[in-house]
């Protein structure tokens, strides 16, 4: 059986360097990672699953913010991963989000975002490392849990925005200190996690590999159910 095959969505600035991380922590996990971005074809049905990744603010004209100075935007690319996560959810295709991508996946699923979120939540402490420094909390009951489990979890932290209204369908799988949502997930298929910090950098980590691990997995899972039911369509039409 061939590997499952990760589309993964990049920065114009940064992708060229975090593209070969989240490659490894895919390849690690048993899939293929392919770059998706500006000027290169992005077909959810060439694809078994999705990883939004970090980079760029998400412009706020897509859940009714306010646009701050210090914001860089991209709106091809905010236009393509919006496009990418409803088309996703409606192929039973199986989606992470890491920082930025986190939020994509709420925003693109009607909830909205703090921009300043370090003076909404006061108490959370405010890192920008790829150091494993901040601790989150990860909520009980949730998919999360099942991956990573209970304990609490050091990761690193390069955001200031955060999610603030959660979107359709949508749930609080990690808080911080401070109460900041740190990661949201789907309560239903398919599988959609998206986390506030940067596991690609944390390979070394078992809890951050599994992550990748468990896309991977449901990518898999989908890939055999999608064929299935493809079958099934065929032999029911002949």
């Amino acid at each position: 059986m061939s590997k499952p095959v990760i589309g993964v969505t990049t920065s114009q600035r940064s992708g060229w360097r975090i593209f070969p991380l989240v490659a490894l922590n895919v390849w690690l996990a048993g899939g293929r990672a392919v770059r998706w971005g500006a000027g290169r074809p992005a077909d959810i049905g060439s694809v078994d699953g999705i990883i939004i990744g970090g980079g760029d603010d998400i412009s706020p004209e897509l859940y009714g913010g306010h646009l701050m100075a210090s914001a860089r935007l991209d709106p091809a690319r905010d236009a393509l991963e919006r496009r990418l996560v409803t088309e996703a959810r409606a192929q039973n295709k199986p989606v992470l989000g890491i920082c930025r991508g986190a939020q994509m996946i709420n925003v693109a699923l009607g909830g909205a975002l703090d921009q300043d979120a370090y003076a909404t939540h006061s108490d959370s402490r405010h890192y920008r490392t790829i150091l494993p420094r901040k601790s989150v909390q990860v909520q009980p009951g949730t998919r999360l849990m099942d991956i990573a489990g209970p304990e609490e979890m050091r990761v690193n932290a390069l955001h200031s925005q955060a999610v603030n209204r959660l979107g359709d369908g949508l749930r609080v799988a990690a808080r911080d200190s401070g109460h900041m949502v740190q990661a949201i997930e789907s309560t239903q298929e398919p599988f959609a996690l998206g986390v506030q910090w940067h596991p690609e950098h944390l390979f070394y980590a078992r809890r951050q590999r599994a992550i990748f691990a468990a896309l991977v997995a449901a990518a898999h899972a989908a890939r055999d159910n999608n064929s299935q039911l493809a079958a099934a369509g065929q032999a029911a039409a002949a």
